[in-house]
């Protein structure tokens, strides 16, 4: 896609769109799924869906990977004493998704099997299933992170469990 037609796409859609299909509801139940997923092991889970870039951004050829990388940094997701945090970025707009994990899992995990989660994220996505996408996205992040990271040795909830809209 040129930059042009995604500059168009991302200019067009507004913050009203994401809130008709994350409403508090699905919020809800993300954030459900993000408490009772941490309580299967000692990582965090940060939920986070923004709606579009900025035309700055887009112009000079950021990618939702990139702009993911920024996101984790600022929401402090590297900062858990454990460094197990893991970040779930949405970029409504292209609907992508990106997942962003902290060091602790370098070695453990592979970019491979968080490139899975989000490929199916983008595939519940692109049928219309934004709640579905979004679960099936928390379960499958929790089931990684619980495979290297069980519940012994939880240092409490260091990351908001509530999703946030950028």
């Amino acid at each position: 896609m040129t930059r042009w037609r995604r500059l168009i796409r991302h200019g067009f859609l507004t913050r009203r769109a994401v809130k008709r299909r994350f409403t508090p509801t699905v919020l809800d139940r993300i954030e459900a799924a993000v408490s009772a997923a941490e309580a299967s092991h000692c990582g965090e889970i940060e939920v986070v869906i923004e709606t579009d870039l900025h035309e700055r951004a887009i112009l000079s050829g950021q990618t939702a990977r990139q702009r993911a990388i920024e996101v984790f940094s600022a929401a402090r997701v590297w900062d858990t004493e454990a460094n197990n945090g893991v970040l779930i970025y949405i970029l409504f707009a292209d609907r992508a998704v990106e997942i962003v994990a902290d060091r602790g899992f370098n070695g453990l995990v592979t970019a491979d099997q968080w490139a899975r989660v989000c490929r199916q994220m983008e595939a519940d996505f692109a049928q219309a299933a934004w709640e579905q996408g979004a679960l099936a996205g928390v379960a499958g992040v929790a089931a990684l992170i619980a495979a290297h990271f069980p519940e012994a040795g939880r240092a409490g909830n260091e990351l908001p469990d509530r999703p946030t809209i950028l």
